[in-house]
């Protein structure tokens, strides 16, 4: 599975209809996100039930400040509609693959449950 390219538009959708999506904001001009980029495309071809997709930070500077991105590359993974990863810097190979499992084997119950006390405390 290729990688899919993500817009201001159609990232909620994307996030929305998907169970796991990672997100990967780079740019043309950065040299990490370059040496990041076909270790995500690798990724992508090993897990063919996860949307891996990409965001040009500099094509939707609004999207990305929106969300925060202060440093690329930066990833980023939901699980049922739900942040569970944020990382900036460019991972290689078995780091990616640790973070696709670990997203994979999440409990969302527990999930839910831990974001649901934070709302209460806060």
């Amino acid at each position: 599975m290729a990688t899919t390219e993500l817009t201001g538009s159609t990232i909620g959708q994307t996030i929305k209809d998907n169970e796991i999506v990672l997100v990967d904001f780079w740019a043309e001009w950065c040299g990490p996100c370059k040496r990041f980029g076909p270790v995500f495309e690798d990724s992508s071809e090993n897990h063919p039930d996860v949307v891996h997709a990409k965001v040009d930070t500099e094509a939707e500077q609004e999207l990305a400040a929106e969300l925060q991105i202060f440093s690329i590359p930066t990833l980023m993974a939901f699980r049922d509609g739900i942040l569970v990863f944020n990382q900036a810097g460019a991972l290689p190979a078995p780091a990616l693959e640790q973070v696709v499992e670990a997203v994979k084997a999440l409990d969302m119950d527990e999930v839910r449950e831990k974001i649901a006390a934070a709302a209460t405390q806060a």
